[in-house]
């Protein structure tokens, strides 16, 4: 979505619609593959994963969900890109589980890039924002970013077992095992 190529996705359970950071652009893409929009969740604040929110939370009449740490995102436009603002109707508190219908969904907290950013797991795959991609990291750069925290969260993530499948906020989806190799390299 966007000159950002960000991805918004939409997960389909027990035929509700669940949508997952609706960037630039998105609302129209949304209305037209969403049969029965049931929350927006947001992996982190950026205004590129969240710059629809407003628009659609108002044409379906549903809630977002957002990292307790990064509402004042949505809120405030810190960025001035002129954001359409939104109001998480959750703040969705660090390693939160929360269910959607029948659904267990988990906010898994891994700060760096801004300082709610989550990874959404959905059974066993990850919608990780920008926090992993495929061979790289999100930046811990940006004003609210924080590197030592990109640090922690690297080494979480990599001592945790098993396989997810990775559904970045840009690029191509990949897995943790995939990516073990690559994180290790960004450690210290």
């Amino acid at each position: 979505m966007g000159d950002y190529m960000t991805n918004c996705y939409i997960v389909t359970i027990d035929d509700k619609d669940i949508i997952i950071d609706p960037g630039i652009g998105a609302t129209s893409w949304v209305i037209e593959n969403c049969k029965n929009p049931a929350v927006i969740l947001n992996t982190h604040g950026h205004f590129d994963h969240v710059w629809s929110n407003s628009e659609l939370k108002q044409r379906l009449n549903i809630p977002i969900y957002c990292p307790v740490d990064d509402c004042f995102m949505l809120e405030n436009d810190p960025f001035e890109y002129g954001t359409p603002r939104s109001k998480a109707n959750l703040k969705v508190s660090n390693d939160e589980a929360i269910n959607i219908g029948n659904q267990e969904v988990i906010f898994h907290h891994f700060p760096g890039h801004t300082p709610g950013c989550s990874a959404i797991q959905i059974q066993n795959h990850l919608f990780c924002g920008d926090f992993i991609f495929e061979n790289s990291i999100g930046r811990s750069d940006f004003p609210f970013s924080n590197s030592q925290d990109m640090q922690k969260s690297i080494k979480k993530i990599l001592s945790w077992s098993g396989d997810f499948v990775l559904h970045p906020g840009h690029g191509n989806d990949t897995t943790l095992n995939k990516e073990r190799s690559s994180l290790k390299s960004w450690l210290d």
